[in-house]
């Protein structure tokens, strides 16, 4: 299975616009939304049945049973978290790191490191047809092995699926390292300003670390002309496929204000989402 990834180096530059309309295009039967902190792929793809859920564990977690503990205070006083409250003592969910310091502390053995529910994957299944996600709980760590789980569960169900396209998270931390990992090539969303051009250098970095080929396109690229021939050069310079670029365009953002991809809109920024889309399969199948 091929797999393509959509990634932006900031949040906003119409990165899942872009990797809906690519899924529409390629009638794609295996693909995923890996931006777990802020899923929104599912809201431009429709998917026609019920997902199947089911809890994503993270780390252990320490829980303090009431009824055993003495109130000594050494748990407190040993975490380096601040993770326990006092009067009484419980554990602070969203401050634990699970190192379990508190239970080997305890002289009454109170204290109990239970597995923390750190968010839901969810599964898309139909004929033809294999859609993983998933929403990391509010705090939680453990983003990277969610992302490889998405990942995962993605390819189980897509059988023989020549073809996987891959929503990434924006920036460059956790959950985009386990994005990369295992892809074929990153279509990298920028956008023409001074932090998109500062931010698509920096995933430029991080993708060149697992020796992935990159393309770029910019979104949005006539609201600064001088921004979006800059990011050509850099591409050029740096021997950077250039796959195109797409005009502002506001039936893009009403499409998308009615939970609708925008592959089909016969305009400027439709016509130019096909030639990108043309364009990256090509270099994609000239790599295979």
């Amino acid at each position: 299975m091929k797999q393509l990834l959509v990634l932006s180096g900031k949040g906003g530059t119409g990165k899942t616009t872009v990797a809906g309309a690519f899924i529409a295009l390629s009638k794609v039967q295996a693909f995923a939304d890996c931006d777990i902190d802020a899923p929104n792929l599912h809201l431009v793809i429709n998917p026609p049945s019920e997902a199947i859920k089911k809890p994503f564990y993270g780390m252990d977690k320490a829980k303090i049973n009431q009824d055993v503990c003495i109130g000594c205070g050494k748990c407190e006083s040993y975490c380096r978290f601040d993770a326990i409250s006092m009067a009484p003592y419980q554990v602070i969910e969203h401050a634990c790191e699970g190192c379990g310091v508190c239970k080997v502390v305890c002289p009454v053995n109170a204290i109990e490191m239970f597995p923390d529910i750190a968010g839901e994957l969810r599964q898309f299944n139909e004929p033809g047809y294999a859609f993983s996600t998933a929403t990391l709980k509010m705090g939680s760590g453990n983003s990277g092995k969610m992302v490889t789980e998405v990942k995962k569960q993605m390819k189980q169900s897509a059988g023989d699926a020549p073809l996987a396209i891959i929503d990434g998270s924006p920036g460059i931390g956790c959950p985009v390292i386990a994005s990369i990992s295992g892809v074929d090539m990153v279509l990298i969303v920028a956008e023409p300003s001074l932090s998109g051009i500062s931010d698509m250098q920096r995933i430029m970095k991080t993708i060149r670390q697992f020796k992935v080929k990159p393309v770029v396109c910019v979104n949005k690229a006539d609201v600064n002309l001088v921004h979006t021939e800059q990011i050509e050069s850099y591409c050029l310079e740096n021997n950077i496929p250039f796959v195109g670029t797409i005009p502002f365009d506001s039936k893009i953002i009403e499409a998308v204000n009615h939970g609708k991809t925008v592959e089909s809109l016969e305009t400027p920024g439709g016509q130019a989402i096909r030639a990108i889309y043309s364009q990256t399969m090509a270099l994609m199948e000239s790599e295979a």
